[in-house]
C-alpha cells in the first residue's frame, strides 16, 4: 500500500496541523471522528472504544468517534479534564463535492475552538455560576487583569499589581487564564483552578489591542468607555484576540468594559476564602458553603450576582447603604416581596440566551426566553411602580421600553418554541401568509397520502398495504412478502413499480406517488427555509436591541437579589447592620448562618454570642481560650461571615451589628498538608500567617485559630506570642485570636486593646458539657482528656491520660524543673488497665425492678415515691 495519505486523511492532517494543542473533532456525516494521538487520548478520557481505520506510513490509524447529536456531553467531559477541542464542520453538502469528481473530499474547516473559558452552550455551563476567561498583561512597570464571561457579555478590567494577582484570581475564580509566553504563572493558575493558556506577545500588544477593541465594539475610539492604562488595554486586547481565534470571527456580544478599582472591594485571599467556605465547602461541593446557606435567588442571573457580591464585598459606604435601603424596603413589605419572587421564578436566563443568539448558536427557544423575560420585566416594573428606593426605582426604569420587540416575538413565535431552528414549527400561524400557504400544501399532502393508501389497498386487495417514508427511498408502498407474487404480476404490476425487497417486506412506488412526493418534499423544504429566514429576521431584531435588553437583564438580577436578601432577612430574623468609617466591630447575638441552617435541619437551636472589638484608634483583639469542640472556630468564622454579608449588601444573622468598614479579611483556621509543593501542615500555617502579618492594615479583620500548634509546645507558644504582639503593635487591626496556650492570656494585662474571652463549659460528675457561650475572661483548663473521652477513646487510654495529666500538673505546681523530669518517673505503660469496680445495685433500683407502672393507681404511685425517697437516704 502507498504511504501517500488519502485525500480525506491529507485534509485531516492539514487541519490538525493548523490547530496545534487541541483535539480535532472532524465531522464525518453524523459523527465527529478523531484519529492518531487525538483518538488515543480522547478514547481514554471519554471511556469509548478505540478502533482502527486504514493505514498511514504503514501503520494502522487509531480512530474513535462520538455522535454529533450527543457531542456536547462529550465536550464537557473533555473540557473538565483540561483538553481544548477544535470543531471541524463540513462546509458544503456532500452532493456538491461529488460534482467536482467522485474522489473529491467534502470541504471542511474549523468553525470554533472550545476551551474552558469560552463555553456558551447551556448544557456545558452551570446556570448559577459565571464562566470567566481572564487575561493578565504587563506593559513595562504596569500590570492589569481583565475578565469576561462570553455567555453573558460582561467585561471588566482593573490595574492589578502582581502581588495582588493571587487574591484577585481567587475572587474571580476564572476557568481559563491568558498570559504572554514565558510569564511563569502556572502555579498561580493551578491554585486558582484555571487552565493556563499562553499566547504570543503580539496578542498583548497595547497598540494593536486598541484597534481590536474598537473593532469589537464597532466604534472609532474607546474614549467613550473611559480612560484605560496601556496594561489594561493590553489585557482586554488579548481577550479580544483570543475570542477571534476561538470563535473564528463569530464574535460574542460583549458589553462595554467596566473598570474596577482594586480598593473597591474587601480584599480576601485564597486561603481565607477556603477557610471561610464562602462559595465552596472544604469538601469541594457547594453544599455547606455560605453561598449555599443564603441563596434564595429565583433566577440564574440573580444567583450569579449573589456569588459576585459574596466574593467581592463592597468597600463603598454609599453603595452598601443603597443596597441595605432596598433590602429593608422589601423586608418590610412581605406582599410585594412575595409577588416579586413569584414573577422572578418565571424569568429565564436572558443574558445567556442573548449571547447564544449573537454567536449564532441560539435557537427559537432563546427567542422565546427573550420574549418571556421582557414580558415579565414589564409586570415587575408595574409592581415596583414609582418606588422611592433608589436602587429599585433605577432598576424599574430599565425594565420597560421593549413593547415593539415583545409584540413582534409574540406574533411570530408559538407558545413553546423548539430548541433548534432546523426542526421548524416555531413560527406561529398567521404571522407570514406565504409560510401558511406552504404549510397547507405540505399538510394537505399528508392527507392526500392517507387517502391514496386506502385507494391502493382497495385496488390491490391487500388491507395491510401501507405508504411509508424514509430518507433513502422517500415515500414508498409496502406490503408483506406474502403478497409479492400478486403485486408483481399483471394487472397490478402495471400500476405498482417494484423498488426494493427485504427479508419480510416488498416495496413499490407509482407514478402518481412520485409526483405527489415531489410536491410535498418541495413544500416541506420550502417551509423550513422560510422559517429559517424568519428566525434570522427575529434574531437580528433582538440583537439590534441587545444594549437595552442587557440593561433589563441586569436590572432583573438586581431586583431578584434584593428580594432574596429581603426574604432571607424576614424569614431568619436577620437585622440591618450599621456600617460607617469607624473601626468598630460590635455584634450582639451573632450567629453562624451555615451552622444554624444545619442545626435547624435537626430541630436544634444555635447559641448566639456577642463580639465587641471596640478599640477606637487602638488595636482591638480578643484572645479566645477554651476546649476543643466548645465552638471557638465557629465563633471566629461567624464574625468574619457577618462582615462579608454586611458589606455584600445583606442583612446579618444578629440582633444588632455595628461594623466599621473592613478593608481586608484574613482567616487562618485549620490547615492541611500541601504535598504538591512539599509543604507540611505547619509550613502551610506559617505561610498563611506570614501573608497576614505582611499585608493586614489597621482596617483589616483577622481571625486566627491555634497558631503554632503544628510544632513543639514551646516553639508554638513563642510563635503565637510573637504573632499576637505583631498584630497589636504593627498591624494594629481588629482580630480574634483563638489559642490553647493559656500563657498568652497574660498579654491582656500587658498589651493595650487585648482582652481575654473564653468559651464556657460546665463539669458535672466528671463529664464536660459545652455551653457554646463566649464570655469575657480566660479558661482555666483545656479539658482535652474529657474531649478525648467524648470522641470514643478507650477507657484505659483516657484513664492513663488523666493519670499523666495529674502528675504533670502536680509537678508543675510543686516547681519541677521540667515536665520531662516527671515523665521520666512514670512507668512506660501499665501491664493492664485496672478492672473497673463492679457496680452494686442500690435498694431503690432493686425495688423499681419489681414495679409495673401500668398497674399503679395514683395513690399507689405517690406512696411509691415516698418509699423510694426513703431508700435513698
Amino acid at each position: 500500500m502507498s504511504d501517500q495519505p488519502t485525500p480525506m486523511m491529507a485534509q485531516y492532517l492539514a487541519i490538525r496541523e493548523a490547530n496545534p494543542g487541541a483535539l480535532l473533532f472532524y465531522r464525518m456525516g453524523d459523527f465527529y471522528e478523531m484519529f492518531f494521538d487525538d483518538a488515543v487520548q480522547a478514547a481514554a478520557a471519554l471511556d469509548i472504544a478505540l478502533t482502527k481505520r486504514g493505514t498511514h506510513q504503514g501503520e494502522p490509524i487509531p480512530m474513535c468517534g462520538v455522535p454529533v447529536h450527543a457531542a456536547e456531553s462529550y465536550l464537557l467531559t473533555l473540557i473538565r479534564k483540561g483538553f481544548r477541542v477544535a470543531i471541524a464542520e463540513q462546509m458544503e453538502d456532500p452532493a456538491e463535492a461529488k460534482k467536482r469528481g467522485s474522489k473529491s473530499v467534502v470541504a471542511r474547516d474549523v468553525v470554533r475552538l472550545v476551551t474552558p473559558g469560552t463555553l456558551t452552550e447551556e448544557t456545558l455551563l452551570e446556570a448559577r455560576r459565571h464562566n470567566f476567561l481572564t487575561a493578565f498583561a504587563r506593559v513595562r512597570d504596569e500590570t492589569a487583569l481583565a475578565w469576561v464571561d462570553i455567555s453573558t457579555g460582561a467585561l471588566r478590567v482593573m490595574t492589578c499589581p502582581e502581588t495582588r494577582l493571587a487574591p484577585e484570581l481567587a475572587r474571580i475564580a476564572p476557568r481559563e487564564l491568558l498570559v504572554a509566553e514565558g510569564s511563569q504563572l502556572q502555579d498561580l493558575a493551578e491554585e486558582a483552578g484555571a487552565a493556563l493558556t499562553e499566547l504570543p506577545q503580539g496578542s498583548f500588544d497595547s497598540t494593536a489591542s486598541t484597534r481590536r477593541l474598537a473593532a469589537l465594539f464597532k466604534v472609532d475610539t474607546l474614549d467613550g468607555f473611559g480612560s484605560f492604562t496601556r496594561a489594561e488595554l493590553s489585557a482586554m486586547g488579548a481577550i479580544a484576540d483570543y475570542l477571534d481565534l476561538t470563535q473564528k470571527s463569530q464574535l460574542p456580544l460583549i458589553r462595554p468594559p467596566q473598570r474596577e478599582q482594586i480598593a473597591g472591594s474587601m480584599q480576601i485571599d485564597a486561603a481565607t476564602r477556603r477557610n471561610l467556605e464562602l462559595t465552596q465547602a472544604l469538601s469541594g461541593g457547594r453544599e455547606g458553603s455560605l453561598l449555599w446557606a443564603i441563596d434564595r435567588t429565583s433566577t440564574a442571573a440573580g444567583a450569579r450576582l449573589l456569588e459576585r457580591r459574596i466574593s467581592a464585598p463592597s468597600r463603598d459606604l454609599a453603595t452598601i447603604q443603597t443596597r441595605h435601603d432596598a433590602v429593608q424596603h422589601l423586608a418590610e413589605d412581605a406582599r410585594l416581596t412575595a409577588d416579586l419572587r413569584e414573577a422572578m421564578a418565571r424569568v429565564p436566563d436572558i443574558d445567556r440566551a442573548l449571547s447564544r443568539l449573537a454567536l449564532d448558536r441560539g435557537g427559537p427557544r432563546d427567542l422565546g426566553a427573550i420574549r418571556t423575560g421582557l414580558t415579565e420585566a414589564i409586570a415587575i416594573a408595574l409592581m415596583l411602580g414609582d418606588d422611592s428606593v433608589t436602587l429599585l426605582s433605577d432598576a424599574a426604569r430599565d425594565l420597560t421600553g421593549h413593547d415593539d420587540l415583545i409584540d413582534l416575538l409574540d406574533d411570530a413565535l408559538v407558545a413553546e418554541p423548539p430548541l433548534l431552528a432546523r426542526d421548524g414549527g416555531f413560527v406561529a400561524a398567521g404571522f407570514d401568509s406565504d409560510l401558511d400557504e406552504t404549510r397547507q400544501l405540505r399538510d394537505e399532502g399528508r392527507g392526500v397520502i392517507a387517502r391514496m393508501q386506502g385507494e391502493y389497498a382497495e385496488l390491490a386487495g391487500v388491507s395491510s398495504l401501507k405508504i411509508k417514508h424514509n430518507n433513502v427511498l422517500g415515500y414508498f408502498i409496502e406490503t408483506t412478502a406474502t403478497h409479492a407474487q400478486k403485486m408483481m404480476a399483471p394487472p397490478l404490476s402495471e400500476t405498482f413499480i417494484h423498488r426494493q425487497t427485504t427479508a419480510n417486506q416488498i416495496r413499490f412506488t407509482t407514478v402518481e406517488l412520485s409526483e405527489l412526493e415531489t410536491r410535498i418534499v418541495n413544500a416541506r423544504d420550502r417551509a423550513l427555509e422560510m422559517e429559517r429566514a424568519i428566525f434570522a429576521r427575529l434574531r437580528d431584531a433582538v440583537l439590534a436591541a441587545a444594549g437595552p435588553i442587557g440593561q433589563a437583564a441586569r436590572a432583573l438580577a438586581e431586583i431578584d437579589l434584593t428580594a432574596a436578601f429581603a426574604d432571607l432577612a424576614a424569614g431568619e430574623g436577620w437585622t440591618r447592620p450599621q456600617l460607617d468609617q469607624s473601626r468598630a466591630f460590635e455584634i450582639e447575638a451573632g450567629r453562624h448562618p451555615v451552622v444554624e441552617r444545619a442545626l435547624k435541619r435537626k430541630a436544634e437551636s444555635f447559641v448566639a454570642n456577642d463580639c465587641a472589638l471596640t478599640g477606637g484608634d487602638t488595636p482591638a483583639i480578643w484572645l479566645l481560650t477554651g476546649p476543643n469542640m466548645a465552638g471557638k472556630s465557629t465563633f471566629l468564622r461567624q464574625n468574619a461571615l457577618i462582615a462579608v454579608l454586611a458589606q455584600a449588601g445583606s442583612f446579618v444573622p444578629a440582633t444588632k451589628a455595628h461594623i466599621g468598614l473592613v478593608s481586608q479579611l484574613f482567616s487562618r483556621v485549620g490547615a492541611a498538608d500541601d504535598l504538591a509543593r512539599g509543604r507540611s501542615t505547619f509550613m502551610v500555617e506559617m505561610v498563611e500567617t506570614a501573608a497576614i502579618l505582611n499585608q493586614a492594615d489597621d482596617r483589616a479583620l483577622v481571625i486566627l485559630d491555634e497558631i503554632g500548634r503544628g510544632t513543639a509546645t514551646w516553639d508554638g507558644l513563642s510563635i503565637a506570642w510573637a504573632v499576637m504582639e505583631n498584630l497589636q503593635a504593627v498591624n494594629r487591626c481588629r482580630a480574634l485570636f483563638a489559642t490553647h496556650y493559656h500563657e498568652l492570656t497574660a498579654l491582656a494585662a500587658k498589651l493595650e486593646g487585648v482582652e481575654n474571652a473564653t468559651v464556657a463549659v460546665r463539669e458535672w460528675e466528671g463529664e464536660v458539657i459545652f455551653l457554646h457561650e463566649v464570655r469575657k475572661g480566660a479558661a482555666d483548663r483545656s479539658y482535652g482528656v474529657q474531649v478525648a473521652r467524648l470522641a470514643g477513646l478507650p477507657d484505659a487510654v483516657v484513664t492513663r491520660a488523666r493519670d499523666i495529666l495529674n502528675l504533670l500538673e502536680s509537678g508543675e505546681r510543686d516547681g519541677a524543673v521540667h515536665p520531662a523530669e516527671i515523665i521520666d518517673d512514670l512507668p512506660l505503660f501499665r501491664t493492664a488497665p485496672p478492672a473497673p469496680a463492679p457496680l452494686r445495685e442500690s435498694a431503690a433500683e432493686t425495688r423499681l425492678k419489681h414495679i409495673n407502672p401500668d398497674s399503679l393507681t395514683p395513690r399507689e404511685a405517690l406512696d411509691l415515691i415516698y418509699e423510694l425517697k426513703g431508700l435513698t437516704e
